[in-house]
């Protein structure tokens, strides 16, 4: 016979119940090696669960912490842009008044333009006026050097 013919007949001859019990103690073997697996992995599993709602609890106070936090900076924020539109408002009407003012500044310098034009007659006149006072100066001091030979004659002259 051949060696499996063999081993079907020693399988046979053993009876169910030592079959069972093979089966038996294979499978208690087998279920000892799972434990040396599932046990630590399901405490690892547990720990690393644990840890994992501490870090979302926490990361949901924090977001609440900030959440809280934005709140009231937005408030304080929305206050001081209240501010800051009054002002710009403010600022507006105070160039509006300064570009009236500027556009009569404007007017009253064109106005002024005639005035300019007579005062520059006026300048090419008092100039001529100087250099005819310069004249009149040239020619009295001209005047003076040509009485002085007869300055003698005053002391005798009673006037």
């Amino acid at each position: 016979m051949s060696e499996n013919q063999e081993l079907q007949v020693k399988e046979l001859s053993e009876g169910p119940q030592d079959g069972y019990s093979r089966l038996s103690e294979v499978f208690e073997a087998s279920a000892r090696r799972w434990e040396l697996i599932i046990y630590p992995s399901l405490v690892m599993f547990i720990v690393l669960a644990a840890y994992g709602f501490y870090l979302i609890f926490n990361l949901q106070r924090d977001v609440h912490q900030l959440a809280i936090s934005v709140d009231t900076n937005m408030t304080s924020l929305a206050g001081n842009m209240q501010i800051v539109s009054e002002n710009m408002q403010q600022m507006t009407n105070s160039v509006r008044v300064m570009t009236t003012n500027l556009d009569s500044i404007d007017r009253q310098v064109a106005n002024l333009e005639p005035i300019r034009m007579n005062m520059n007659s006026m300048d090419h006149a008092v100039r001529s006026m100087s250099r005819a006072t310069h004249s009149i100066n040239h020619a009295t001091q001209g005047m003076n050097h040509s009485i002085r030979p007869m300055s003698f004659m005053n002391n005798f002259l009673p006037w």
